[in-house]
């Protein structure tokens, strides 16, 4: 962005906006509506601002506006229909899309730990033994793995499965404010349980039963795992590197941002926790509960792809306090 280009052709609006806030206890009507309207103008601007210059003297210049401005406009919020649906189109995907390096490094990093896992307690009687007798490791195989997934109402399980999914993915978010220093260990919590079970049901000839029962859910549920990973880890590398502009700014931005993620992953979840619930114990043949599976984790994925792009094109950065009453400048 060529900042001074960009100032030349908008200071007078801002000038104008300024003025307007100066002047609000004695404002027209039509002056109310134009107050509204580059209210919502230099939103779009600062978002602009944002995501594509580290000019910190203009970015404080145009929050500290958009803050005056909005503290004038309090009856002016957009309904909370367009709110929502902003959320969904807006607000989470872009700070997911933007997150994409941090979200694949995880995923690698886990499915790594896991394999290496998996293959060492396969091919080591002796780790083996350190799990359970061969009996219990037995039941735990032909019966216990597959029976997790039906021995309660759908209704119930489903519940318990999204409040556990959910409880993973918080503590990723919560630790955020810990510069996400404890995240890579929850990952590594969870990728040697999913690598022993792997390890287990393969040596035991049951690797068909292992994928057909955790790929219809798993795939969702991992991603919203990594997603919220990426989000914590991402606020603490904030911390360390907050680039050109200033570290107290750039942290309550992504802090704002990781809101958006944890707020969106809640939907997520709660959607793999039906899948698990419903389509993982069901009498459907292996191919097919994975397809559903496989199906769900495209659809998020191009829903990521497809708004978060939109958006970052548009100068969006997923920050929360910019949501309100922000439209596409003229």
């Amino acid at each position: 962005m060529d900042v001074d280009a960009f100032v030349l052709a908008h200071r007078r609006t801002w000038d104008r906006l300024d003025e307007l806030i100066k002047r609000r206890r004695r404002l027209t009507g039509a002056e109310i509506d134009e107050l509204v309207d580059l209210y919502q103008r230099v939103s779009t601007h600062l978002s602009m601002v944002r995501s594509a210059s580290a000019d910190s003297m203009l970015v404080g210049r145009l929050s500290g506006l958009v803050a005056r401005a909005r503290s004038a406009v309090t009856a002016a919020h957009a309904p909370l229909w367009s709110e929502f649906v902003r959320f969904w189109t807006v607000s989470f995907p872009v700070v997911a899309y933007r997150s994409w390096r941090w979200w694949l490094g995880s995923a690698v990093a886990f499915f790594a730990v896991a394999a290496v896992i998996a293959l060492w307690v396969a091919g080591t009687p002796e780790v083996q033994a350190t799990i359970g007798t061969p009996d219990e490791i037995a039941k735990l195989v032909n019966e216990e793995f597959a029976a997790y997934y039906s021995e309660n109402p759908a209704g119930s399980f489903a519940l318990r499965v999204w409040v556990n999914n959910a409880w993973v993915a918080a503590q990723c978010i919560v630790f955020a404010i810990l510069l996400g220093l404890p995240i890579p260990y929850i990952l590594f919590q969870n990728a040697a349980n999913l690598g022993v079970s792997a390890g287990l049901m393969f040596d035991a000839g049951k690797g068909d039963v292992f994928l057909g029962l955790l790929a219809p859910h798993g795939l969702l549920e991992l991603t919203a795992v990594f997603l919220a990973a990426a989000a914590g880890m991402r606020l603490g590398w904030t911390v360390v590197s907050p680039g050109d502009r200033p570290r107290g700014q750039v942290l309550a931005e992504q802090g704002r941002a990781v809101m958006s993620v944890a707020i969106g992953l809640v939907a997520v979840l709660l959607v793999s926790g039906l899948i698990e619930a419903l389509v993982t114990p069901a009498p459907f043949p292996t191919f097919v509960r994975i397809a559903i599976g496989v199906a769900a984790e495209l659809a998020f994925l191009a829903y990521i792809v497809h708004f978060g792009r939109k958006a970052v094109r548009a100068g969006e950065t997923g920050d929360v306090d910019d949501a309100p009453d922000v439209v596409p400048t003229r």
